[in-house]
């Protein structure tokens, strides 16, 4: 029965770009096979679930082959099967829509409006020292 490191084949799948990220994600956790987590250099076989966790979603997939060589993308579908859940995505749909409505205040990049209100109060006109007092100071001791 044909074995491949989980590193590679995930790279070779087109999982991850680089098989160094492959390798990152594995020791942080992220890969896990049947829900245990694995060290880089796990072999898999066919029939092995992956579930990769990618923020905000987990992916899962089901190995059909073990390779380790990098194959063209249209190739992909015969090497493995995506069987992550429909409500995944709805979450993924989900973090796009209220990626920008979610932003807390004060977070991040000022908005115009922010900048605006913080230059008119920063304004250096409203700022001059030289006070105007008009007070009679000498009516107001009678």
């Amino acid at each position: 029965m044909p074995e491949a490191r989980i590193d590679k084949w995930m790279w070779a799948v087109r999982i991850f770009k680089t098989r160094t990220i492959a390798s990152e994600a594995c020791k942080k956790g992220r890969v896990t096979i049947n829900g245990s987590q694995i060290k880089p250099s796990r072999t898999i076989k066919p029939g092995d679930i992956i579930q990769v966790k990618k923020p905000p979603i987990t992916y899962s997939f089901k190995v059909l082959q073990a390779i380790e060589k990098r194959i063209g993308a249209k190739l992909v579908p015969e090497v493995m099967e995506n069987v992550t859940t429909p409500d995944q995505y709805e979450l993924l749909e989900m973090s796009k829509i209220s990626g920008f409505i979610d932003r807390a205040r004060g977070s991040g990049r000022p908005t115009k409006r922010d900048r605006r209100t913080l230059e008119e109060f920063t304004d250096p006109t409203l700022m001059a020292d030289d006070f105007d007092f008009d007070f009679d100071f000498e009516e107001t001791k009678k």
